[in-house]
């Protein structure tokens, strides 16, 4: 299993519940490293100081938080350990709330809690009557010397814990103003036959990454000293009539669904569903 990153315990009124914070997902994509275009040779990434004209250690560097131009307030890691802030180690149940009352713009990063042995039946019991009132915690963490909002849910006989922004770190949306904008009942009720033939369950093993596939594949084809296959050619971006080309797009998917239906979906052993906001 892999490592926590965290541990500490979760306050529930009176009942401290001992847990281990575990990474619920990974990036899959290709690393590349930095050459020298002239001699292929990876370069090295240094910390350079311009006044001494010298690289510098990670032993060497503190972190520094720029007040003026180039005026700095330097902080040290005993300064982050004295901050008082009981969410180092306790996650605080504060509030529960319906997981739909979340936009799913809050979300940012998912994880694991795991209990310890001797908080299991209390673990269990609160993932129990999450599920039972159908509610998700609300909560705080620190971790990476940063506190943060937190949901918790249960799914799958586990308790997820979601990372969310405040709502000071959400950006404003940009102004739209689709009052004047006119809609003819064929266009919407082509829009929503297109969307009924497009609408199934989501089944997240349906899809994959095309991009890293294709390069995977580019990777491969010069490894082996072979020609790399261009892609076609994007499609030319046509004005068309809003109307004809849903009827189009329709016509195209009724003549697609069966393709669809016919292929055989397997399922796996244990599916988990987890959000991205990275």
């Amino acid at each position: 299993m892999a490592r926590a990153i965290w541990s500490g315990s979760i306050g529930f009124g009176m009942v401290s519940i001992p847990v281990k914070l575990f990474g619920a997902t990974e990036g899959k994509d290709i690393s590349f490293n930095l050459l020298h275009a002239t001699c292929g040779t990876r370069l090295k990434q240094v910390r350079w100081c311009p006044t001494d004209e010298q690289e510098v250690s990670w032993s060497e560097t503190m972190r520094g938080y720029q007040y003026a131009k180039d005026q700095y307030v330097t902080l040290t890691d005993e300064d982050f350990e004295k901050l008082p802030l009981p969410s180092k180690h306790t996650i605080e149940l504060s509030a529960f709330v319906k997981e739909d009352e979340i936009d799913p713009i809050f979300y940012e990063r998912t994880y694991y809690l795991a209990p310890d042995e001797r908080g299991e039946k209390a673990y269990a019991l609160l993932i129990r009557t999450l599920e039972k009132k159908n509610l998700t915690a609300i909560a705080t963490i620190t971790i990476r010397k940063k506190e943060q909002l937190c949901a918790l849910r249960p799914k799958d006989g586990a308790l997820m814990l979601e990372t969310l922004y405040y709502p000071d770190e959400i950006r404003s949306q940009p102004e739209m103003d689709l009052g004047s904008v006119k809609i003819s009942d064929r266009e919407f009720d082509m829009a929503a036959a297109l969307i009924d033939l497009l609408r199934k369950p989501f089944e997240p093993e349906e899809y994959k990454d095309h991009y890293r596939e294709a390069l995977s594949q580019l990777i491969e084809a010069k490894l082996q000293g072979r020609d790399v296959v261009k892609s076609p050619a994007a499609r030319e971006a046509k004005v068309l009539d809003l109307a004809d080309a849903l009827r189009r797009s329709v016509e195209a998917a009724k003549k697609d669904k069966p393709k669809r239906a016919s292929r055989p979906r397997t399922r796996p052993a244990a599916r988990r569903a987890t959000r991205k906001v990275s």
